[in-house]
């Protein structure tokens, strides 16, 4: 019998322990939840919108901004829905088909907006380090190619990621301490002896975004050596403004993929650890939104313009 029909016989649901707080503060977290992915489901639905309606806003830069919204919607409505859902029934049961669907989906988007990010720091390397070459590098063609390639990465490692982990046996607990079906967790529970499949699939994850991370130190290498030989310092300025929000969000997404995968698994978690479980989940995708806002005047004054062009 395959392994995951032999998982199916052992557990066919899990349990998802989420935050542990009081039964009368359930109510609470789950109004907390709703705001948060009110706000980012408005704030990105709101950035898709402009970058599709404003014609001068049709350039690769915005054309992969559209995409990464696109993405920190998905990702943050794999997550908190259910959770929601969770706290409101009291049921934290989650089922087998539904916990895979959350670890594929989870994997898919978070790999997809690595890559991404990545070939937005070539963008922006090629708009400060090859301004005059810009528009013949940057055609709409090899735009779409490295965000389907985005895509197609982000798939294969939310495949390589689903099959090794349900792959393994689940035939103790079926209580997952987190408020999402998340890998660490799950690998926690299994009564599997061997991890290798995972394992092997987890350091091939980690050399390959290794490998993005150093390609997004280059190019800011590069970047910032170029915007040091500008001459006027309101050039400087400029240039220093198209890079600073992608920059901002790299480090906001990185950041909490660290603190959220490289802390030890703790056998009774704290408040703490589904702190930082809503740090990589929730804040990242929220955070962006605030952060493009506030530093593109761009998409600001088109939002300004959107809003005059609905209300007149």
């Amino acid at each position: 019998m395959p392994p995951i029909m032999s998982n199916l016989t052992f557990v066919r649901e899990f349990i998802l322990m989420g935050i542990p707080t009081d039964e009368n503060l359930s109510i609470l977290n789950s109004l907390f939840f709703s705001l948060i992915y009110f706000y980012t489901l408005m704030g990105n639905i709101l950035i898709i919108t402009i970058t599709t309606w404003a014609q001068h806003l049709h350039t690769p830069m915005y054309f992969f901004l559209k995409n990464l919204s696109f993405l920190d919607l998905c990702m943050i409505s794999v997550t908190v829905p259910k959770s929601i859902a969770n706290s409101v029934t009291q049921d934290h049961s989650i089922s087998f088909l539904g916990c895979v669907t959350q670890v594929f989906l989870l994997i898919l988007t978070a790999t997809t907006e690595l890559h991404l990010l990545t070939v937005m720091s070539f963008d922006r390397y090629t708009t400060i380090c090859h301004p005059l070459h810009y528009d013949l590098i940057m055609i709409r063609g090899l735009c779409v190619q490295m965000v389907t390639g985005s895509w197609v990465g982000g798939l294969l490692f939310g495949v390589m990621h689903t099959a090794s982990t349900f792959s393994l046996s689940f035939c103790g607990s079926s209580v997952i301490h987190q408020f999402f079906c998340d890998i660490p967790q799950l690998l926690a529970i299994s009564c599997s002896e061997s991890l290798l499949r995972e394992t092997v699939t987890i350091l091939i994850n980690v050399f390959l975004d290794t490998c993005c991370f150093i390609f997004i130190v280059i190019s800011y290498v590069y970047i910032f050596s170029t915007i040091r030989k500008i001459p006027s310092s309101e050039g400087r300025s400029k240039s220093f403004s198209t890079c600073i929000p992608h920059l901002e969000v790299v480090v906001l997404f990185l950041s909490a993929a660290v603190f959220a995968y490289l802390k030890p698994i703790s056998e009774s978690p704290s408040i703490s650890d589904f702190v930082i479980s809503m740090f990589y989940t929730m804040v990242p995708p929220t955070l962006k939104t605030i952060i493009y806002s506030l530093r593109n005047n761009a998409l600001k004054m088109a939002v300004v313009m959107l809003f005059k062009r609905i209300f007149t």
